[in-house]
């Protein structure tokens, strides 16, 4: 996908869809995917309506008048509405169905994809440890667009950040969990906690300093920890691609059992 196409496709999501940003995923959501649950999936909300008297107005008269009272008419208008999205997504990505998305030199990770999820887990065993980066497709799209200025460049060049949960466990003791926000500039760790194995979902526990607090000689450690384990910036076209990849799937097979369940 080009990035023009991606920015235009974002853009206009970001139009349909609620003025406020998807807001990062709670540590007990994050954890979810390492216990085996599900996450917290991110809705697609409609924006809120007009609040003046005459907006108000309007909407009465509408509720009364025959068109808006018909449940077939409605239907019929979301079913066709949703038919030309899908359209739009599938023809925009058609192009690149056969695609091969290379895999970076050295990949040492699994990739464990699952239909559904809106997350993939990258996994791999490292001199005694598991390591598991849990990389999800809710980018913070309108963020990265409020700083657009629009023009042409700017969309040529647009690529939305990835966020990453990274999880280092040893065959006992406690777990390292560190939130990252991976963009074409770099891997950021935006924070670390240490948990504890018998009681991830612990409230009230003490979760160390915000990243940026910490002496610099340290988060520099931090990095080339991540970096050793697989964890680093060569990494991000791939999973821009990739993510990108998935998103779009997903989202046609939501729309898909959307207009399934509304011609039922």
């Amino acid at each position: 996908m080009s990035s023009a196409i991606l920015a235009a496709r974002l853009l206009r999501r970001a139009a349909t869809a609620s003025a406020s940003s998807s807001s990062p995923l709670s540590a007990l959501a994050r954890r979810a995917l390492h216990l085996g649950r599900a996450p917290v999936p991110l809705p697609r909300r409609l924006p809120a309506a007009a609040s003046s008297p005459a907006a108000a107005a309007r909407r009465f008269l509408a509720s009364q008048s025959p068109a808006s009272s018909s449940k077939d008419s409605a239907d019929e208008n979301l079913r066709r509405v949703i038919e030309s999205e899908i359209e739009c997504v599938v023809q925009s990505e058609e192009s690149l169905a056969d695609k091969h998305i290379e895999l970076p030199d050295d990949f040492p990770f699994e990739v464990i994809d699952n239909p559904g999820d809106q997350s993939i887990t990258l996994k791999r065993e490292f001199a005694g440890e598991t390591i598991k980066a849990a990389v999800y497709t809710n980018f913070d799209t309108e963020e990265d667009l409020n700083e657009d200025d629009g023009s042409d460049n700017d969309k040529e060049s647009f690529k939305p950040a990835i966020q990453m949960v990274v999880t280092v466990e040893k065959t006992e003791g406690p777990i390292l969990e560190f939130d990252c926000n991976f963009n074409d500039d770099e891997l950021a760790i935006e924070s670390l906690r240490v948990l504890n194995r018998d009681n991830l979902d612990a409230e009230n526990v003490y979760e160390g300093p915000p990243f940026s607090d910490l002496d610099e000689s340290l988060q520099k450690a931090l990095h080339r920890y991540l970096e050793a384990r697989g964890i680093k910036h060569s990494l991000h076209d791939w999973l821009y691609e990739y993510m990108m990849r998935k998103d779009e799937k997903e989202y046609v097979v939501w729309l898909k059992n959307m207009k399934e369940f509304i011609g039922n």
